[in-house]
């Protein structure tokens, strides 16, 4: 049995924790509300950081989305760091997949269409984890 199985099994694993974690984050800086807390209001007075107390006034802004989540910082860098290395497993992986495919078989299209699948794939992860729109439209207001 070879090692290298474990690395397919690692990617969700990682992902999936990472994400959890970005989200623990953001719920322990305010910058998002609970995911129990279904009650949303549009007429909170004060902003979400700023509130105290085991009731939270949330409004839409707050909903616990993942790219919400993610948005600001420490766990925009943290989830930035999740987003890269998970497109580098992908990298990987499709790769590993490829070459496997190629020594047991001759090539053909439809592996080097899942090559190409993955590699954008893990393009676009690169650039969902490092270009948050929120940073982005911030940095051209001001």
């Amino acid at each position: 049995m070879s090692l290298w199985m474990i690395l397919p099994l690692s990617l969700p694993i990682f992902i999936i924790t990472g994400i959890w974690v970005v989200y623990a984050m953001a719920l322990y800086n305010q910058h998002v509300c609970p995911v129990h807390n279904w009650l949303y209001n549009a007429s909170c007075e004060e902003q979400l950081p700023l509130q105290r107390g085991p009731v939270l006034c949330c409004t839409l802004d707050n909903i616990p989305l993942i790219s919400k989540c993610g948005t600001l910082p420490p766990e925009s860098c943290f989830f930035s760091l999740i987003c890269s290395t998970g497109s580098f497993l992908v990298m990987l992986i499709g790769l590993l997949r490829y070459a496997h495919v190629i020594e047991k078989h001759r090539n053909c299209v439809l592996n080097m269409a899942g090559l190409s699948t993955a590699w954008i794939c893990a393009a676009g992860l690169i650039m969902l984890g490092n270009f948050q729109v929120t940073q982005i439209s911030h940095k051209v207001v001001k």
